[in-house]
């Protein structure tokens, strides 16, 4: 049920933190992965340690911002595979200000990156999904998709949008067996949230306080649940945002 070999997955923002735990579940599963960053370093890193644990990868550098450059990416792993089964719009960025010191460039930077991006992959991979009979969409949201923060403004419009749009694309597309799924990690040890506790003062005490499993979350907490909507066990399952937090937001 949740095997996934013979399956090409594309994941955006998959050379680190939650992405690449993502992609390598899916690897684990059998998937071939495909990367997707602007960091070509980072991103061939990233594919050699999972190359070296046995696992199907490569990186493709593309700016998922840029309308002719997801057509190109999306053409380039078409050539090479045949087929999309499976995307990932995980790529995303957040710029932490209050509101009203919030220029219109960083907000701008912010909705493009976490939401303009997954639509125009998810728009880029539809039809590829469609000819090979269905496919599997997984977006990422946040706990801010949900819930308010002073100094993230953007970033909560973009993540509450991309569970608007992952409702939108399921209706749109469900006559195509087109599973689309949000995600929303919880508070989760990455890059961006560890210089979120250096800019917010008190979070880490106030996560760990809050969350009935008395820990931030790991990266690779997010690999299961990317594994089951990536599978035929999702087939029944769409439009869904579900949180992988910790129990955060039901305490």
């Amino acid at each position: 049920m949740f095997d996934l070999t013979g399956k090409v997955a594309v994941v955006t923002g998959g050379n680190g933190g939650i992405g690449l735990a993502m992609a390598s579940g899916m690897a684990c599963a059998g998937a071939k992965v495909v990367i997707v960053g602007r960091n070509a370093a980072k991103s061939a890193a990233a594919v050699q340690a999972l190359v070296a644990e046995g696992l199907r990868a490569e990186a493709l550098e593309a700016d998922v911002t840029d309308e002719i450059a997801v057509q190109r990416l999306f053409g380039t792993v078409l050539q090479r595979h045949g087929s999309v089964h499976i995307l990932v719009n995980n790529a995303g960025t957040s710029i932490r200000r209050q509101p009203q010191a919030l220029s219109l460039a960083e907000w701008q930077t912010v909705i493009d990156t976490n939401l303009t991006s997954a639509f125009l992959c998810s728009r880029a991979a539809h039809a590829a999904m469609r000819e090979a009979g269905g496919g599997k969409m997984i977006n990422i949201g946040s706990m801010l998709s949900i819930f308010g923060a002073p100094y993230a403004s953007a970033y909560g419009a973009s993540k509450g949008g991309v569970v608007q749009l992952t409702r939108s694309l399921a209706t749109a597309w469900a006559a195509d067996n087109i599973q689309v799924n949000a995600v929303l990690p919880g508070w989760i040890d990455t890059d961006l949230t560890r210089k979120a506790r250096e800019q917010v003062p008190g979070l880490h005490e106030r996560v760990l306080a809050r969350t009935p499993a008395a820990r931030w979350g790991v990266p690779a907490d997010l690999a299961g649940i990317a594994v089951f909507l990536a599978s035929s066990g999702s087939d029944f399952v769409t439009g869904t945002a579900i949180p992988v937090d910790g129990g955060y937001s039901i305490s």
